[in-house]
């Protein structure tokens, strides 16, 4: 059954009782039961005046966000329905992946042209992305504008570089030129966005100063830039890595970061925008990495895209906990009722060390992400979490061992077994797995990062899964190795 727009009474006024969920979440919601109520989900189609009205009423960027809730076959039918060309422009760069290539399946190459013609190149090289090589290829080849040549001169650099996240669309003049000049210029070329800082080159094309929009303002026509220009301070080459670059604009506030090759040439600049989205792809794949999970959280993917990507670390999950059975089968092949006895706390082991563990990986991953764990304090850093380690160990092992001594006050241990053994044995395994977790969670983001991996995959579950087998066989060595001395 159709649902006339008209007749959908929900209040468009966001407010909520819940602190965790912002006005724009439930505006979200808001537009999603609206597009949902205007698609008929029997005919797989929109009622057009119900989605042109709702495409009128509301921003191409909230459309953007709340298109990933739609069916990928009726994502595009929203997209054609932004009359204008910047709406649309709007939409592509705010949607996620899914979105964009639905649409691009969807429309034609000179489409494509189209939008792309009047995008800033880097936001172009950022949409293009869904596409194959080969089409992306015939895209660019066809634009007759210098747009084309900037889009590839973006394009060479490789992902998660400096290159790749710059724009090569600046106001860039020659330390003679006025600010009247300067004024001129960017009064004729309004397309370019970047205009809070002029950058000033000399003859030979290298970078000597930077200018901001406001010395322009307050100065009079006539004044040189070489009078008001300021010393160029921080700055990356295209090679840098992305973090490279959000630990220097995060550290000095820097709204512009140019970019330069090695002759000092300006190549691009790296505006404070681009940053925070790059914040964003660097918080949801820690996030990811920390769980697990080689999906994209903010994508709105099907369920079998999940599974699939959950599903290779969960198979090692399995495995390794294939191994802790088998090296809890060991230990029964120990006769005597102590050892016995032992099984019964191996939860208990590999939840404390697991937990330590955990807590030490997630703060080294933390400081080694926003720059706070420079090699030369690494060594203070495992010394003071080892530290931590050792001691809390010794006074959760030793709160253990007292625990289970009065168990056989209660009457809840079996008599013929002494509790004061079976709490050493508890206390001191207890400590020594906590000493391998802290080890464990000390020690693997600092070697992934050196062989070059993402050290948030040490707080996952793979690295869980192996700390539970050092866990349990240091317990079991150090149960087995008193047994022997006690008996």
């Amino acid at each position: 059954m159709l649902v006339e727009l008209e007749e959908i009474k929900v209040d468009e006024t966001p407010s909520s009782n819940n602190p965790m969920e912002s006005k724009t979440r439930q505006l979200d919601d808001i537009l999603s039961d609206k597009l949902e109520r205007a698609f008929n989900k029997q005919t797989s189609k929109f009622v057009p005046h119900d989605l042109a009205k709702i495409a009128c009423e509301h921003s191409p960027i909230d459309l953007a966000y709340a298109a990933s809730r739609l069916p990928p076959n009726v994502r595009p039918v929203l997209y054609e329905n932004l009359g204008k060309l910047d709406d649309k422009i709007a939409f592509m760069i705010n949607t996620d992946s899914n979105t964009r290539s639905a649409v691009f399946r969807h429309i034609t190459d000179g489409d494509i042209q189209s939008l792309i013609e009047s995008m800033a190149p880097d936001d172009a090289v950022a949409t293009l992305e869904d596409l194959s090589d080969r089409r992306f290829r015939k895209v660019v080849d066809g634009l007759n504008s210098p747009k084309g040549k900037r889009i590839r001169e973006i394009k060479k650099h490789p992902r998660n570089t400096a290159g790749r996240l710059m724009t090569n669309e600046f106001f860039a003049f020659s330390v003679d030129a006025t600010i009247g000049q300067v004024a001129s210029h960017i009064h004729d070329n309004p397309g370019i966005d970047l205009t809070r800082q002029i950058f000033v080159l000399n003859n030979a094309g290298e970078l000597q100063g930077l200018v901001p929009a406001r010395i322009l303002i307050i100065n009079p026509p006539s004044l040189p830039l070489r009078q008001v220009m300021r010393q160029v301070l921080h700055k990356v080459s295209p090679d840098a890595s992305r973090e490279e670059v959000v630990d220097i604009v995060e550290r000095y506030k820097i709204p512009a970061l140019p970019v330069l090759d090695n002759q000092d040439k300006l190549l691009g600049v790296i505006t404070y925008e681009d940053v925070m989205e790059v914040i964003q792809d660097i918080a949801d794949e820690t996030i990811g990495q920390m769980g697990g999970t080689g999906e994209k959280v903010r994508e709105n993917e099907s369920r079998w895209k999940k599974l699939l990507a959950r599903s290779p670390w969960l198979v090692v999950t399995l495995f390794a906990g294939l191994v802790n059975v088998g090296l809890m089968s060991l230990l029964q092949g120990y006769e005597g009722g102590i050892l016995t006895f032992a099984l019964f706390f191996v939860p208990l082991i590999t939840g404390m060390s697991g937990n330590i563990g955990i807590q030490c990986s997630t703060v080294l991953v933390r400081s080694m992400a926003t720059g706070g764990l420079s090699v030369g304090r690494r060594k203070e850093a495992i010394l003071k979490e080892i530290s931590i380690g050792v001691i809390t160990g010794m006074i959760f092992g030793v709160l253990c061992s007292l625990i289970v001594w009065s168990l056989d006050f209660a009457g809840l241990t079996n008599h013929e077994i002494h509790p004061g053994y079976i709490g050493l044995i508890v206390g001191v395994g207890l400590w020594g797995a906590c000493f391998a977790g802290t080890a464990l969670g000390v020690f693997s983001p600092l070697f992934f990062a050196r062989v070059g991996i993402d050290p948030a995959i040490a707080s996952g579950p793979i690295v869980t899964a192996f700390n539970d087998f050092l866990s349990m066989s240091i317990y079991f060595l150090i149960a087995v190795g008193l047994n022997h001395i006690i008996t």
